[in-house]
């Protein structure tokens, strides 16, 4: 099941999340920060604001969200490496 039930900020601007299925993977966020309304999301205390949303995936109180397919295709090609 593609549905985030957890996310944890970690140092480094990566996020730790579990899916439904117990699926965990460490996902580095740096490529997609820093341009636009992204780049709020550099601060540390912005950065730590991520939180589980309705649709499965996660997001920010700025708007900028990532789907449950995204994250979990991200985590399995974590876990594959």
């Amino acid at each position: 099941m593609n549905t985030v039930v957890l996310v944890e900020a970690m140092a480094g601007l990566r996020v730790k999340v579990t899916f439904a299925d117990g699926l965990s993977a460490e996902i580095d966020m740096r490529p997609y920060l820093g341009k636009g309304f992204t780049a709020e999301l550099l601060a540390p205390e912005r950065f730590a604001q991520v939180s589980t949303e309705p649709g499965g995936g996660i997001a920010w109180p700025n708007g900028f969200d990532l789907c449950p397919e995204f994250l979990r295709e991200l985590a399995q090609k974590k876990s594959a490496a």
